[in-house]
């Protein structure tokens, strides 16, 4: 699939060709040890992903595939994603606190520590991921 379409798209094609748990434990992976698969880069990064594989905004290691890890979990789930999103609520860069607030808005059922986390980033220093916190703890439970 073109780079140039949508994460949406992107994500929904590689779940076609590899299975919704082998494409979230993919993700899960860069969240939690950070693998470098430059592969699920480009799938998750699209046009966006040469630069940073490059070494751009901290490289392959650094917050933005984190971030597009965590925005994938928006389109591809997998109830076992679901601490590794809690715990991205401390990552180091707000841009990944904001995103794993807005998928525990969208996919958290079980809520084993997600309503503590949204509770905690409600007093983020950042006014972007204090709003997502208080959009997530607004949905229904």
């Amino acid at each position: 699939m073109a780079q140039e379409s949508t994460p949406r798209r992107r994500i929904a094609a590689a779940v076609s060709r590899e299975g919704e748990e082998a494409f979230v434990g993919r993700c899960l992976s860069i969240l939690g040890d950070g693998e470098i698969d430059a592969e699920l880069i480009e799938v998750l990064g699209g046009n966006s992903a040469g630069p940073v594989l490059a070494g751009a905004s901290d490289g392959p290691r650094g917050y933005w595939v984190r971030t597009w890890a965590l925005r994938a979990l928006l389109y591809a789930w997998s109830a076992s994603a679901e601490p590794a999103v809690v715990a991205a609520t401390a990552d180091t860069h707000w841009r990944a606190r904001e995103m794993a607030a807005k998928v525990l808005a969208a996919r958290a059922t079980s809520r084993c520590g997600a309503e503590a986390a949204l509770d905690r980033l409600l007093r983020d220093e950042h006014p972007r991921v204090r709003a997502a916190a208080r959009r997530a703890l607004d949905q229904p439970g």
